[in-house]
């Protein structure tokens, strides 16, 4: 017997196994909130939406478009759309009008929901239907008393769902994920993650970014409770911590800075650390400091993962082991910088010219409508990540760079991260990001741009003899900018081609 694998096992689960036990609580203090629901209570939800789309036709295949922050009705379109083998489009809620506009037009939405803080963003975005999520959406699309269409001839290879890719200069490609990838990758990250029906989960992550990791999947599936939020604030997520019991989180680094930040104002002990809240992190390698605070500031425990929109995401995870478990959390911290072993189902390689490639069930389909890049993306059935990186000898993987961000100077590669960690544990430093800048006699140079912590007024001298005295001398900034803010994508991931345009502008390429 093949069953066919489906998202629709997840939440199926809950309400047979769970139903009556709180499945999300969503942000209480936005105008049409659902407040607290029962997994059978968003079963029933689900399937009421499934009723109204099939009420206005909306065929099996046919895309569904919803532009929204995190709330409990973008939760339930997750599980609706594909469970009925049509196919959810979530878009970042942070891009500009003309950019929605494209992603609804690229992938073909006949159906647009807009929440209404963005409404007002995107007056000119739509499609054939559009509404307001919330009280009007309930109004237009919830048909609880009538049951659903089955979804014919079911397909695990089918696409469940196109995410957008975002945060380069070039138009941003549809990734396809299909029912398998967010079956495997669910399943996987759950087993690797120790997630039980004792958790409670935090949607720190945007639920648009790679689905949530896939992880909103997970927690239905074992009757996890998850609680919404709709906007990141270190001391907001402190406080549902302790009011919910929280246990576990996913969340890019800039997150966990916002927590760190917020945590020596809090007053009392802080929430999770005396059940051991694990925060597990992705979108850049956080420094081994950042590793250590979380470790001893906070109480938690620290996991890395390492993968892509186009993987589902997980390629690779990062746990302190058991026989770790007596070493010095800054012994640790640099073992846990590591992007990790790889995930259950996954090969990894590198290639000739340095870059990771991976091989598993979670890898995508293909980019929507752009057979070119798919071909590109998936030469000699391998994936090609665009991450530079290497296999340690325990099978472990380091992320080097970007392998557009490899700054090559006097002939020498040099990891830009390497000299961000390095940045990071000098007095004074916030932020960093590290990019090459053309160099007539070196062919590229290493700036810093550095944002200062309040107070500090550390200056470019410091930073560059700080790096001197622990890099090789050919690793180390040549010079130092100082800013406000450094431009990061919705998921935390710095904007490094914003920062090298002012100095790469009029050349033809990027490298020199």
């Amino acid at each position: 017997m093949k069953v066919p694998l489906s998202a629709a096992d997840f939440l199926d689960r809950a309400e047979t196994v769970y139903g009556d036990r709180v499945g999300v609580i969503d942000e209480p203090d936005v105008a049409d909130s659902l407040g607290s629901l029962s997994y059978r209570q968003i079963a029933q939800r689900v399937r009421g939406l499934q009723s109204g789309l099939d009420e206005l036709n909306v065929a099996v295949g046919e895309r569904v478009a919803v532009v929204s922050p995190n709330s409990a009705r973008l939760l339930e379109l997750f599980y609706a759309v594909p469970s009925s083998g049509r196919i959810l489009v979530p878009i970042n809620f942070r891009l500009k009008s003309e950019e929605v506009e494209y992603i609804v037009d690229h992938s073909g939405a006949s159906v647009l929901l807009v929440d209404p803080e963005i409404d007002e963003a995107i007056p000119t975005v739509t499609a054939k239907h559009r509404f307001l999520l919330g009280a009007h959406s309930d109004e237009a699309l919830l048909r609880v008393d009538r049951e659903p269409q089955l979804w014919a001839d079911a397909s695990e290879d089918a696409t469940a769902t196109i995410n957008y890719t975002s945060g380069t200069t070039a138009r941003p490609k549809g990734v396809q994920i299909t029912h398998r990838n967010i079956w495997v990758n669910a399943v996987t990250f759950g087993l690797h993650a120790g997630v039980s029906d004792w958790d409670t989960y935090l949607h720190t992550l945007p639920m648009f970014h790679a689905n949530g990791w896939g992880m909103l999947y997970t927690a239905a599936g074992l009757g996890v409770p998850q609680i919404v939020l709709r906007k990141v604030d270190g001391t907001g997520i402190l406080r549902r911590i302790g009011e919910h019991g929280v246990t576990f989180m996913c969340a890019a680094p800039a997150v966990v800075n916002a927590i760190l930040d917020a945590a020596p104002t809090w007053q009392g002990a802080i929430p999770g650390s005396d059940r051991v809240a694990r925060v597990i992190c992705a979108g850049a390698p956080p420094p081994s400091k950042t590793i250590e605070r979380i470790e001893t500031e906070l109480g938690w425990e620290f996991c890395q993962i390492y993968g892509l929109t186009e993987t589902s995401p997980l390629l690779t995870i990062n746990r302190r082991r058991r026989e770790d478990a007596d070493k010095p959390v800054t012994e640790v911290s640099k073992d846990l910088g590591r992007a990790g072993a790889p995930a259950i189902g996954v090969a990894l390689r590198i290639s000739d010219s340095g870059e990771v490639q991976a091989r598993s069930n979670v890898v995508l389909e293909g980019y929507w409508q752009q057979p070119e890049a798919t071909a590109d993306a998936l030469d000699g059935d391998w994936f090609h990540t665009g991450d530079g990186g290497f296999l340690d000898d325990e099978g472990y993987l380091t992320i080097s760079d970007r392998k557009k961000d490899i700054i090559i100077t006097g002939g020498e590669n040099v990891s830009s991260i390497e000299v961000e960690d390095c940045l990071y544990s000098a007095a004074g430093v916030a932020e960093c990001a590290v990019i090459g800048v053309p160099d007539e006699k070196w062919g590229e140079t290493i700036k810093a741009i550095v944002v200062r912590t309040a107070g500090s007024d550390c200056t470019e001298a410091d930073l560059i003899s700080h790096c001197k005295a622990r890099l090789a001398g050919f690793k180390a900034p040549r010079s130092v900018e100082f800013v406000e803010v450094i431009p990061r994508t919705a998921t935390g991931k710095v904007q490094k081609f914003k920062l090298r345009e002012p100095y790469w502008e009029g050349r033809d390429r990027q490298v020199n």
